[in-house]
């Protein structure tokens, strides 16, 4: 008894025999080159120092120069682990995730019967062919002329012609004798719904034929000469030779270029393939009229490490790229991954060569994007983020994307490099908004406008007070931010908010959404290379706002939370006032009347009312040796406040709080 051929290569093409290798030997990184499968170390078969096993891990086979042992992955687990055949495939099987298949008594009736099929499909090639060439082939010979195929591409890729009949290739293959059987199995001809002879699948089509990867013709794809047919292309039917979702077209010559060191290319259909073969893109496949499946994903993978998706730049083509990202995120692993190069809008691989030529289309290989981008893109093209609300919705949804990945390292690199695309996104502007835009232009302070001298007093009034009021609260979150960074990433929106009128301050507030997560130590680093060294103790100093108190409290992360959140509250509650008084401003544009110089005078004394809910009933300021204006009556309060925070901790005393 056998196990049946197919599951036995589905199994060696499942198992990386560069990994099954690698748990016994050490591989040696100067002779060795992972991204081509081509991998040497000490022979695990005898004693020798030097590298002289060879795995091949595309063609699935090792070879020792020193003591000549050769074999697949079924044979080293067999050699290496000291059992028989089937446990060597249950050990493999077992890894690769596939269930063994009992013992089939039949298997070898079986495989002799792919072989007979395999056969009618040979003579059912070199019919197609003959036909392309007899008059009911002109119309399809014009039509691949037009497509740039000559003599030698039509007899290269076997391309062949089904003339519009009924039985044309049934009654062929019925004169060499064929059983109906074999060219029924086949998925060659269909049986008569009316009782009649069998018709043939395919009439009135361009073949072209699809072979595996051991070069037999397993299935074929029909194109249809009648422009109104319905069906543009038509595969084989899947038979026991043909499962669609295993199977490549032009895999195996394919597989040969890749070993050579060319990108191994993935278009959409059987012409791009052949253009991109006539342009010397020789490790060119496509799938088989539908999505890539994750057994296609597998044999790419076998195939090369990484490769280059050329899918159309039509809706369709763009579709068919992001939802392979889905089936690919769970499959990652190191070394593995893909790469996409989208067409330009309108065109498949086979235009844009013969438009542009084979040097613009490597252009678009070289520039061909990680799978990360592509990932990002997805989830934020034509979106708008303009609420908080839709921000997290945007993280909430790469997050579930990203636990897809089963290794916890590209796990984590692919967090890392949408953070960045995240901060390229939503970096804060270099400057503060200056006005509300509501459909009548935006305003800035070079705006002329007709106002009372009363108006534009009490403007200047208020952005005066308004920025001593933001530099203080905004000073008061970023210190607390730097003391305790750990808590960086729950305040991102709140820090993406703050204007931040202060240079000093917008510089470190962006080097704190770039770079919190990674420590404290980097971002002080960071922190001191943009600013200089003394920055941080210029803004945490014990001459600054932050009494050694109220410093040493924000390293407890709970009270640096309530610090940062009532800061960014107030500086919300500003920000709007300030737009308040912005709007009213607008409306003092042209004629000024006695409604909108109400407006101003109203939104000034709703931000007065503010600063007094800020600072108390002070008035008086002080200068801190930073700069800031501080309220010295707040400051006191809060000097005070902190102070009785310490002495009444147990073992606290007065001379901790000074």
């Amino acid at each position: 008894m056998s196990l049946p051929p197919g599951f036995l290569d589905e199994l060696r093409t499942r198992s990386s025999l560069s990994q099954v290798v690698g748990r016994k030997v050490v591989w040696d990184p100067r002779k060795s080159n992972q991204g081509k499968g081509d991998m040497w170390a000490p022979c695990p078969f005898h004693q020798e120092k030097s590298a002289s096993f060879h795995v091949d891990d595309r063609k699935g086979f090792y070879y020792c120069f020193g003591c000549q042992a050769k074999g697949d992955a079924i044979s080293f687990v067999r050699e290496t682990e000291n059992v028989g055949f089937m446990e060597a495939v249950e050990i493999l099987a077992r890894e690769a995730g596939m269930p063994v298949p009992k013992q089939d008594p039949r298997a070898q009736e079986k495989a002799d019967k792919r072989t007979e099929l395999a056969d009618v499909m040979d003579l059912a090639v070199r019919w197609f062919r003959l036909q392309l060439k007899t008059g009911a082939g002109a119309d399809a010979r014009g039509y691949l002329a037009r497509r740039g195929l000559n003599e030698a591409a039509l007899e290269r890729w076997e391309i062949g012609f089904a003339p519009d009949t009924w039985q044309g290739l049934w009654d062929a293959l019925k004169g060499k004798n064929i059983d109906d059987a074999l060219i029924l199995g086949a998925g060659l001809a269909k049986p008569s719904s009316k009782g009649g002879k069998p018709y043939d699948t395919f009439r009135g089509r361009i073949m072209f034929p699809i072979r595996d990867a051991r070069g037999r013709a397993i299935a074929f794809g029909g194109r249809a000469m009648d422009p109104n047919d319905n069906a543009k292309y038509l595969n084989s039917p899947e038979t026991e030779l043909f499962d669609k979702g295993r199977s490549l077209y032009n895999v195996k010559e394919a597989r040969v270029a890749a070993g050579k060191g060319q990108p191994l290319l993935v278009a959409e259909g059987y012409m791009d393939v052949i253009a991109l073969q006539q342009a010397g893109f020789e490790a060119a496949v496509a799938p088989l009229g539908t999505a890539i499946t994750e057994n296609q994903l597998a044999m790419l993978w076998r195939i090369d490490p990484e490769p280059i998706i050329t899918l159309d730049g039509d809706a369709a083509g763009q579709r068919a790229a992001l939802r392979l990202i889905d089936l690919a995120l769970p499959q990652l692993e190191a070394g593995k991954s893909l790469r996409f190069a989208m067409m330009p809008e309108g065109q498949d691989p086979d235009d844009l060569l013969k438009a542009a030529g084979a040097g613009a289309f490597q252009k678009l290989i070289d520039a061909a994007v990680p799978m990360v981008h592509l990932l990002w893109q997805r989830e934020t093209e034509g979106k708008v983020f303009d609420s908080p609300e839709r921000k997290a919705a945007l993280d909430k949804s790469l997050r579930e994307k990203i636990m897809l990945i089963k290794d916890p390292s590209i796990r984590s690199h692919y967090g890392q490099e949408i953070k960045d695309l995240r901060w390229k996104l939503f970096r804060p502007q270099s400057a503060p908004r200056t006005a509300t835009q509501r459909g009548k232009g935006k305003w800035d302070d070079k705006t002329p406008y007709k106002a009372t001298s009363t108006a534009k007093s009490s403007i200047l009034a208020a952005a005066t007070n308004d920025q001593t009021a933001e530099h203080l609260q905004e000073a008061m979150v970023l210190a607390a931010l730097a003391i305790c960074p750990e808590i960086i990433e729950e305040y991102e929106s709140g820090l993406e908010g703050m204007t931040c009128a202060d240079p000093d301050h917008r510089t470190m507030r962006n080097l704190m959404l770039r770079h919190g997560h990674e420590g404290e130590e980097v971002l002080r680093e960071k922190i001191s290379n943009a600013l200089g060294p003394d920055t941080l103790e210029k803004l945490i100093g014990k001459d600054n706002l932050l009494t050694n108190p109220f410093r040493r409290s924000l390293v407890n992360p709970q009270r640096a939370r309530r610090a940062v959140e009532e800061g960014i509250s107030k500086l919300s509650t500003f920000r709007h006032l300030k737009i308040g008084i912005e709007e009213a401003v607008e409306d003092l544009q042209g004629n000024a009347d006695e409604s909108a110089t109400y407006r101003v005078s109203t939104a000034r004394a709703a931000y007065e009312e503010a600063q007094k809910i800020e600072s108390g009933s002070g008035g008086e300021f002080v200068r801190a040796s930073n700069g800031a204006l501080l309220d010295a009556d707040q400051l006191k309060k809060s000097r005070d406040f902190f102070d009785g925070l310490i002495t009444s901790k147990p073992g606290g005393s007065k001379k901790d709080a000074t």
